[in-house]
C-alpha cells in the first residue's frame, strides 16, 4: 500500500479482515469521533480558563530598549552576547522559555532568574532536553503550535543537522520556532571538524520560510533577537560564534532589523566601488581590507547582512540602495561554503569569495584562520585582484 494501491478487491478483502464494511468507501469508527470531541472540549475549556493561547504582541521599541549596552572597547563572543540578550529581553517578554540539548553552559542560553522545569514543577521558564536534537526540536515546535508562548531551542550548529526534520516542518507550518545554534564555524577548531560547520549556513537557507541570522557583533546580536521575537510567520535561527569578536558602534537596530545595511563606505561610490558582503565574523576582516583600500584613496563598501532572507523581504529599492547593481567589484566573505552568498556574486571575473570549500581541522582558531586565509590580510589580497 505504500507506492501502489491494493486493488478493489484486495481493499474489500483487508476491510472485512478489519471488521469494516468493504461496500463502505471511507468510514471512521464512532469511537474515533468520540475521542477527538472530548480532546477538543477538553482544549477548550483550558484556553478558556487560560484566556486565548496567543502569545503577547511584540513591541519592539520596549524589547529595543530593553537591549544590553556593550563596550566597544572589549571584544565579546557573539554566544556570550547571545546569552546576555536573551536574559535582559526575558524581563520582557514572559513568554519566552526554552532550552539546549545538554548545551546550555556552551550555548549561553540560561534564563539565570528563572528556575528549570521537572516532572513536578512547572513554574520554570529552563527545559532540560538532554542529548536528543531533533527531539528538542520537535518539541519546540509543539509548543510553538499550541500557542501562548515563544518557545527556543539550543544546540552547536554542526548539530542542526540532526533538528532538519523538525526545522523543515517548522517552516513547512509557519511556526514562530526559535533556535540558537552556537559555535558557528571552523573556529571552533580545538573540537575537530567533525564539531566545525562547513555546508549548514547554505543549507539552511535553502530552506524555505526559514530565516538565518549570523549577526557581527554583540551589537547585531540583540537586535537579530528582537527581530526574530517579532516575526510569527515562521521560525528563526541565530548563528553565535566561540571566539571573541569587536563591538561595532554602527550597528544599530534600525540596520540590523532590515536584514542587511551599508557598514561602511569611503571614497567614490560608483562602478569602480569595491563591495564587501560578510555576515558574521568576517564582517571584521572586510572592514579592515575596505580601510586598507580607503587609505589608498578607493571607493569601498562594506555591506553587513545579519539576514539575508529579511533582506530579501524588504523593497527593491531599499536592496539596491545597499548593494547597487553597478558595483560589480565584489568580496563575499562568510566561513562556510561559498554557495551561502552566491546570490549577491556578479560576474566570475568581478567576484572573489572568502569562503571554506572543505571540512576544517583541528588546531587553535587563530591557526587555523590563518590556515584557512580568513584574515584581512588575504581579504585585502582578494580585493586588489579585482583592481
Amino acid at each position: 500500500m505504500h507506492g501502489a494501491p491494493l486493488g478493489a478487491a484486495e481493499l474489500a478483502a483487508t476491510k472485512r479482515a478489519l471488521g469494516y464494511d468493504p461496500d463502505k468507501f471511507f468510514a471512521v469508527p464512532q469511537q474515533a469521533y468520540d475521542l477527538f470531541a472530548r480532546r477538543a472540549a477538553a482544549v477548550a475549556q483550558d484556553a478558556s480558563a487560560r484566556g486565548a493561547c496567543e502569545a503577547p504582541a511584540i513591541d519592539v521599541a520596549k524589547l529595543t530598549a530593553l537591549l544590553p549596552a556593550f563596550d566597544p572597547a572589549k571584544a565579546v563572543a557573539t554566544r556570550a552576547a547571545c546569552g546576555m540578550v536573551m536574559n535582559a529581553l526575558a524581563e520582557g517578554c514572559a513568554e519566552l522559555v526554552g532550552g539546549s540539548a545538554d548545551l546550555e553552559p556552551s550555548n549561553k542560553t540560561g534564563l539565570k532568574k528563572y528556575g528549570w522545569i521537572s516532572a513536578d514543577d512547572f513554574s520554570g521558564r529552563n527545559i532540560h532536553f538532554g542529548i536528543r536534537e531533533l527531539a528538542m526540536t520537535s518539541i519546540v515546535n509543539g509548543m510553538a503550535a499550541y500557542g501562548g508562548l515563544r518557545p527556543f531551542g539550543a544546540t552547536f550548529f554542526v548539530f542542526s543537522d540532526y533538528c532538519k526534520p523538525a526545522l523543515r516542518l517548522a517552516s513547512l507550518m509557519g511556526l514562530p520556532s526559535l533556535f540558537v545554534f552556537s559555535h558557528d564555524s571552523f573556529y571552533v577548531g580545538e573540537d575537530g571538524p567533525t564539531h566545525e560547520p562547513v555546508e549548514q549556513i547554505a543549507a539552511l537557507r535553502v530552506v524555505p520560510n526559514l530565516d538565518v541570522y549570523r549577526p557581527a557583533d554583540a551589537n547585531e546580536t540583540g537586535s537579530c533577537w528582537v527581530a526574530m521575537l517579532a516575526r510569527t510567520e515562521g521560525p528563526s535561527c541565530i548563528l553565535t560564534t566561540r571566539q571573541n569578536l569587536p563591538v561595532l558602534a554602527d550597528a544599530t537596530p534600525e540596520k540590523v532589523m532590515r536584514g542587511g545595511y551599508v557598514l561602511l563606505a569611503e571614497g567614490p561610490q560608483d562602478e569602480r566601488t569595491v563591495l564587501f558582503v560578510a555576515t558574521g565574523s568576517e564582517v571584521h576582516l572586510c572592514v579592515a581590507a575596505a580601510k586598507a583600500l580607503a587609505a589608498e584613496g578607493r571607493g569601498v563598501r562594506v555591506v553587513s547582512l545579519p539576514c539575508v532572507e529579511l533582506f530579501a523581504r524588504q523593497d527593491a529599492a531599499y536592496r539596491a540602495s545597499v548593494v547597487p547593481a553597478a558595483m560589480t567589484r565584489r568580496v563575499l566573505a562568510e566561513a562556510g561554503v561559498a554557495k551561502g552568498l552566491m546570490e549577491f556574486a556578479v560576474a566570475p571575473t568581478t567576484t572573489r569569495y572568502l569562503s571554506l570549500e572543505h571540512f576544517g581541522a583541528s588546531g587553535p582558531y587563530a591557526r587555523l584562520a590563518d590556515e584557512f586565509g580568513f584574515t584581512p590580510a588575504n581579504c585585502l589580497r582578494l580585493a586588489r585582484e579585482l583592481l
